[in-house]
Protein backbone atom coordinates (compact mmCIF):
# COMPACT_ATOMS: atom_id res chain seq x y z
CA UNK A 1 0.00 0.00 0.00
CA UNK A 2 1.06 3.23 -0.70
CA UNK A 3 0.23 6.49 1.10
CA UNK A 4 -0.02 8.51 -1.96
CA UNK A 5 -3.34 6.25 -1.20
CA UNK A 6 -4.08 7.42 1.88
CA UNK A 7 -6.47 5.21 4.17
CA UNK A 8 -10.04 6.30 3.30
CA UNK A 9 -11.80 6.60 6.75
CA UNK A 10 -15.68 7.61 7.59
CA UNK A 11 -16.65 8.72 11.32
CA UNK A 12 -20.41 7.17 12.00
CA UNK A 13 -20.85 9.15 15.18
CA UNK A 14 -24.39 11.07 15.93
CA UNK A 15 -23.11 13.30 17.94
CA UNK A 16 -21.32 15.86 15.31
CA UNK A 17 -19.40 17.85 18.14
CA UNK A 18 -17.79 14.32 19.20
CA UNK A 19 -17.76 13.44 15.13
CA UNK A 20 -15.86 16.98 14.64
CA UNK A 21 -13.48 15.80 17.37
CA UNK A 22 -12.34 12.62 16.06
CA UNK A 23 -12.11 13.87 12.54
CA UNK A 24 -9.52 16.39 13.87
CA UNK A 25 -8.02 13.95 16.14
CA UNK A 26 -7.54 11.46 12.77
CA UNK A 27 -6.29 14.61 10.79
CA UNK A 28 -3.08 14.27 12.88
CA UNK A 29 -2.21 11.20 10.86
CA UNK A 30 -0.83 11.74 7.23
CA UNK A 31 -1.69 8.49 6.60
CA UNK A 32 -5.36 8.81 7.54
CA UNK A 33 -7.73 10.87 5.03
CA UNK A 34 -11.78 11.38 6.26
CA UNK A 35 -13.53 11.07 3.37
CA UNK A 36 -16.87 11.02 5.03
CA UNK A 37 -19.21 11.04 7.97
CA UNK A 38 -22.78 9.95 9.33
CA UNK A 39 -25.07 10.74 12.10
CA UNK A 40 -27.23 8.05 11.61
CA UNK A 41 -27.08 4.07 10.29
CA UNK A 42 -28.82 4.63 7.14
CA UNK A 43 -26.31 7.65 6.41
CA UNK A 44 -23.38 5.32 7.61
CA UNK A 45 -24.87 2.80 4.72
CA UNK A 46 -25.00 5.41 1.96
CA UNK A 47 -21.71 6.90 2.94
CA UNK A 48 -20.29 3.42 2.69
CA UNK A 49 -21.33 2.62 -0.38
CA UNK A 50 -20.36 5.69 -1.95
CA UNK A 51 -16.59 6.15 -0.54
CA UNK A 52 -15.99 2.11 -0.36
CA UNK A 53 -13.30 3.70 2.50
CA UNK A 54 -10.40 1.20 4.10
CA UNK A 55 -11.35 2.20 7.80
CA UNK A 56 -14.82 2.83 9.66
CA UNK A 57 -15.07 4.36 12.78
CA UNK A 58 -18.10 3.12 14.19
CA UNK A 59 -20.10 4.36 17.33
CA UNK A 60 -22.72 1.77 18.84
CA UNK A 61 -25.98 4.15 19.91
CA UNK A 62 -27.64 6.01 16.81
CA UNK A 63 -31.03 7.53 16.27
CA UNK A 64 -32.14 4.70 13.96
CA UNK A 65 -30.18 1.55 15.02
CA UNK A 66 -27.26 0.35 16.61
CA UNK A 67 -24.14 0.17 15.33
CA UNK A 68 -23.52 -3.23 16.19
CA UNK A 69 -26.74 -4.08 14.43
CA UNK A 70 -25.08 -2.69 11.04
CA UNK A 71 -22.10 -5.23 11.94
CA UNK A 72 -23.38 -8.17 9.77
CA UNK A 73 -24.45 -5.97 6.87
CA UNK A 74 -21.12 -4.35 7.01
CA UNK A 75 -19.32 -7.87 6.70
CA UNK A 76 -21.28 -9.22 4.03
CA UNK A 77 -20.84 -5.89 1.58
CA UNK A 78 -17.59 -4.49 2.84
CA UNK A 79 -15.64 -7.74 4.05
CA UNK A 80 -12.10 -5.62 3.83
CA UNK A 81 -13.27 -2.51 6.12
CA UNK A 82 -11.87 -2.19 8.84
CA UNK A 83 -13.77 -1.28 11.95
CA UNK A 84 -12.89 0.18 15.02
CA UNK A 85 -16.00 0.62 17.59
CA UNK A 86 -16.33 3.87 20.00
CA UNK A 87 -19.10 3.79 22.09
CA UNK A 88 -20.51 4.23 25.88
CA UNK A 89 -22.12 1.05 25.56
CA UNK A 90 -20.61 -1.40 28.43
CA UNK A 91 -22.72 -3.87 27.66
CA UNK A 92 -20.81 -7.25 26.82
CA UNK A 93 -22.97 -8.20 24.48
CA UNK A 94 -22.29 -5.42 22.29
CA UNK A 95 -18.57 -6.69 22.59
CA UNK A 96 -18.83 -10.03 21.59
CA UNK A 97 -20.94 -9.26 18.59
CA UNK A 98 -17.87 -6.76 17.93
CA UNK A 99 -15.06 -9.62 18.25
CA UNK A 100 -17.51 -12.13 16.52
CA UNK A 101 -17.50 -9.51 13.68
CA UNK A 102 -13.80 -8.86 13.38
CA UNK A 103 -13.79 -5.65 14.80
CA UNK A 104 -10.10 -4.24 14.95
CA UNK A 105 -10.60 -2.72 18.27
CA UNK A 106 -13.13 -1.49 20.84
CA UNK A 107 -12.95 1.83 22.63
CA UNK A 108 -14.69 3.52 25.75
CA UNK A 109 -16.42 6.51 26.04
CA UNK A 110 -14.79 9.37 27.07
CA UNK A 111 -11.40 8.24 25.14
CA UNK A 112 -8.30 10.30 26.28
CA UNK A 113 -7.06 11.75 22.86
CA UNK A 114 -3.71 9.51 24.14
CA UNK A 115 -5.71 6.21 24.16
CA UNK A 116 -7.08 6.99 20.80
CA UNK A 117 -3.73 7.68 19.13
CA UNK A 118 -2.51 4.39 20.33
CA UNK A 119 -5.35 2.42 18.87
CA UNK A 120 -5.13 3.83 15.82
CA UNK A 121 -1.50 4.08 15.57
CA UNK A 122 -1.29 -0.11 16.30
CA UNK A 123 -3.96 0.20 13.45
CA UNK A 124 -1.31 1.84 10.55
CA UNK A 125 1.43 -0.29 11.73
CA UNK A 126 -0.63 -3.75 11.20
CA UNK A 127 -1.85 -2.29 8.14
CA UNK A 128 1.53 -1.05 6.97
CA UNK A 129 2.91 -4.83 7.95
CA UNK A 130 0.11 -6.47 6.13
CA UNK A 131 1.07 -4.40 2.80
CA UNK A 132 4.34 -5.10 2.67
CA UNK A 133 6.43 -7.32 1.11
CA UNK A 134 8.00 -9.46 3.69
CA UNK A 135 8.52 -12.75 4.05
CA UNK A 136 5.30 -14.67 6.57
CA UNK A 137 7.46 -16.45 9.00
CA UNK A 138 7.13 -16.50 13.02
CA UNK A 139 8.75 -13.55 13.27
CA UNK A 140 6.11 -11.64 10.81
CA UNK A 141 3.05 -13.66 12.79
CA UNK A 142 4.74 -11.97 16.06
CA UNK A 143 4.93 -8.59 14.76
CA UNK A 144 1.73 -8.80 13.63
CA UNK A 145 -0.49 -9.65 16.68
CA UNK A 146 2.08 -8.05 18.68
CA UNK A 147 -0.30 -5.23 20.09
CA UNK A 148 -2.32 -7.88 22.09
CA UNK A 149 0.96 -9.25 23.68
CA UNK A 150 1.73 -5.88 24.90
CA UNK A 151 -2.35 -4.76 25.93
CA UNK A 152 -1.65 -8.26 27.83
CA UNK A 153 1.12 -7.56 29.73
CA UNK A 154 1.14 -4.09 30.42
CA UNK A 155 2.66 -1.12 28.06
CA UNK A 156 5.32 -0.53 30.83
CA UNK A 157 6.99 -4.18 30.67
CA UNK A 158 6.61 -4.22 26.98
CA UNK A 159 8.52 -0.80 27.11
CA UNK A 160 11.00 -2.32 29.44
CA UNK A 161 12.51 -5.26 27.13
CA UNK A 162 12.58 -2.93 23.74
CA UNK A 163 14.49 -0.36 22.79
CA UNK A 164 12.09 3.03 23.72
CA UNK A 165 12.69 5.26 19.96
CA UNK A 166 11.52 8.56 19.71
CA UNK A 167 8.19 9.74 19.28
CA UNK A 168 6.62 9.40 15.27
CA UNK A 169 9.47 6.41 14.53
CA UNK A 170 8.17 3.09 15.03
CA UNK A 171 9.98 -0.01 15.04
CA UNK A 172 7.87 -1.90 12.02
CA UNK A 173 8.62 1.02 9.71
CA UNK A 174 12.20 1.45 10.71
CA UNK A 175 12.89 -2.51 9.65
CA UNK A 176 11.58 -1.58 6.21
CA UNK A 177 13.49 1.30 5.80
CA UNK A 178 16.71 -0.28 7.01
CA UNK A 179 15.58 -3.35 4.35
CA UNK A 180 15.97 -1.22 1.69
CA UNK A 181 19.44 -0.12 1.87
CA UNK A 182 20.10 -4.05 2.60
CA UNK A 183 18.55 -4.88 -0.66
CA UNK A 184 20.22 -1.88 -2.53
CA UNK A 185 23.61 -0.49 -2.08
CA UNK A 186 23.52 2.62 -4.15
CA UNK A 187 22.07 5.87 -2.63
CA UNK A 188 18.83 6.85 -2.39
CA UNK A 189 16.59 9.53 -1.81
CA UNK A 190 13.67 10.45 0.79
CA UNK A 191 11.08 10.16 -2.21
CA UNK A 192 12.74 6.64 -3.40
CA UNK A 193 12.84 5.17 0.07
CA UNK A 194 9.11 6.48 0.61
CA UNK A 195 8.19 4.28 -2.85
CA UNK A 196 9.54 1.05 -1.73
CA UNK A 197 8.35 1.12 1.75
CA UNK A 198 4.68 2.60 1.13
CA UNK A 199 5.08 5.94 2.76
CA UNK A 200 5.66 9.52 2.13
CA UNK A 201 8.50 11.20 1.42
CA UNK A 202 8.01 13.17 4.63
CA UNK A 203 7.95 10.33 6.37
CA UNK A 204 10.77 8.57 5.06
CA UNK A 205 12.66 11.44 5.49
CA UNK A 206 11.86 11.10 9.32
CA UNK A 207 13.30 7.94 9.72
CA UNK A 208 15.80 8.53 7.11
CA UNK A 209 17.27 11.91 9.56
CA UNK A 210 16.72 9.46 12.44
CA UNK A 211 19.42 6.69 11.36
CA UNK A 212 21.96 9.25 10.11
CA UNK A 213 21.91 10.55 13.98
CA UNK A 214 22.34 6.99 14.68
CA UNK A 215 25.45 7.18 11.98
CA UNK A 216 23.83 4.06 10.02
CA UNK A 217 23.07 6.19 7.34
CA UNK A 218 24.96 9.25 5.91
CA UNK A 219 23.67 12.07 3.82
CA UNK A 220 25.34 13.54 0.67
CA UNK A 221 23.71 16.30 -1.53
CA UNK A 222 23.89 15.45 -5.12
CA UNK A 223 23.18 17.41 -8.07
CA UNK A 224 21.24 16.14 -10.78
CA UNK A 225 21.93 16.99 -14.74
CA UNK A 226 20.03 19.86 -14.47
CA UNK A 227 21.83 21.30 -11.29
CA UNK A 228 19.20 20.50 -9.04
CA UNK A 229 20.62 19.75 -5.75
CA UNK A 230 18.80 16.66 -4.06
CA UNK A 231 19.97 14.92 -0.51
CA UNK A 232 20.53 11.44 -0.93
CA UNK A 233 21.26 8.48 1.82
CA UNK A 234 23.66 5.90 1.79
CA UNK A 235 24.24 3.04 4.72
CA UNK A 236 27.18 3.32 6.27
CA UNK A 237 29.34 -0.20 6.19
Amino acid sequence: MRWLDRIKTVIAEDDFRIADMHEKFLNMFEEIEVVGKALNGEQTLQVLEKENPDFLLLDVYMPDMLGSDLLPAIREKYPKVSIIMITAATDKEFLEKALNYGVENYLIKPVNKERFDDVIQEYIKKRTLLSSTQEINQNYVDLLFRHGKAEREGKSKSKSKSVVLPKGIDEITLGKVKAVFQARKDGLSAEEVGKEIGASRITARRYLEYLSSKQEVKAEVVYGIVGRPERKYYLVS
